[in-house]
């Protein structure tokens, strides 16, 4: 890909939308997003002694009243959202049997999720995966952040196999403090393998959502005649009647998402399947708009 910007009708589809976490999250700036940190704003945690120097303005005069000692409320302070577009960019990403490659579909999803957030004045980070991290952009809030991200993701797909579940466990050790980090892959690992790389990244406190990208083809297998499967990722060719093989491979694929998406639950990760043929606008507004009415 020599150029990648992003899709001006993805970003009309969810240009007044805001994302926000769900869980606490980690930073240096004031915003709308709850932090661990406790301070003297926004929604009450919790009491705390008074100390000689805090200020009196946040004694609970009620609390002095049952008690007769001085006690301060305390608040959850909000904080600047750091979100990590983390994309497969390994050799089966370059497959597209319609308009659009999965890896192309993968990058316009994260583009437009990377506006959204730096939009709102949070800060984007973003790594590109194959049979390792092979670009790592430390987190900005600044605009020209998603210039950076664009020339960064034009240097994909690669060529060579992936390695999902070893390179998630390598990004969890360097994307810090807890933030959401939103996975762009077409899944193509060893299903134990995946959910170890994502429980890892829950185990660093973020909040993970994980985008299927799959193309229109391999959902649906609408081949009928003798068909030549060329391999990747070093995968050897296979010549077949696809008539006669359609059954298995449709429930192995239902069997591989169905054990992806059970994993997902029991880490409370999102899965957000990402079709190639779909309207992504839509379906990025639609999960945006989902996942508000959960808060």
């Amino acid at each position: 890909m020599s150029t990648l910007l992003p899709d001006p009708q993805i970003l009309a589809r969810i240009d007044r939308l805001e994302l926000e976490a769900r869980q606490v999250v980690e930073g240096y700036l004031a915003g709308r997003h709850r932090s661990p940190r406790h301070g003297f704003a926004v929604e009450f945690a919790q009491h705390r002694e008074y100390a000689p120097g805090d200020d009196i303005r946040h004694l609970d005069w009620k609390v002095y009243g049952r008690t007769e000692r001085f006690h301060l409320k305390q608040y959850e302070q909000e904080t600047n959202l750091v979100a990590w577009l983390l994309v497969d960019g390994s050799e089966s990403m370059g497959y597209g049997s319609g308009t659009r490659t999965k890896y192309e579909v993968a990058c316009s999803a994260a583009a437009a999720l990377g506006f959204l957030v730096l939009q709102q004045a949070d800060s984007v980070g973003l790594a590109t995966m194959a049979d390792g991290v092979r670009a790592f952009l430390r987190p900005s809030g600044q605009m020209n952040q998603l210039r950076e991200a664009c020339r960064v993701l034009a240097g994909g797909p690669y060529s060579g196999p992936s390695n999902l579940g070893r390179v998630l466990h390598e990004l969890a050790a360097r994307t810090g403090r807890r933030g959401i980090v939103f996975v762009f892959s077409d899944l193509l690992d060893d299903v134990p393998d995946i959910l170890a790389g994502l429980q890892h990244v829950r185990y660093q406190k973020h909040e993970v959502v994980l985008f299927h990208i799959i193309d229109a083809a391999e959902a649906d297998f609408p081949f009928r005649h003798m068909t030549l499967f060329r391999g990747l990722e070093g995968l050897p060719e296979i010549l077949t009647d696809p008539l006669g093989v359609r059954d298995g491979y449709l429930k192995a694929l239902a069997d591989h998402i169905g054990a992806i998406q059970a994993g997902c639950r029991g880490m409370e990760i999102d899965y957000v399947c990402l079709r190639s043929d779909a309207d992504l606008g839509h379906d990025l507004a639609a999960y945006i708009q989902k996942r508000r009415g959960r808060q």
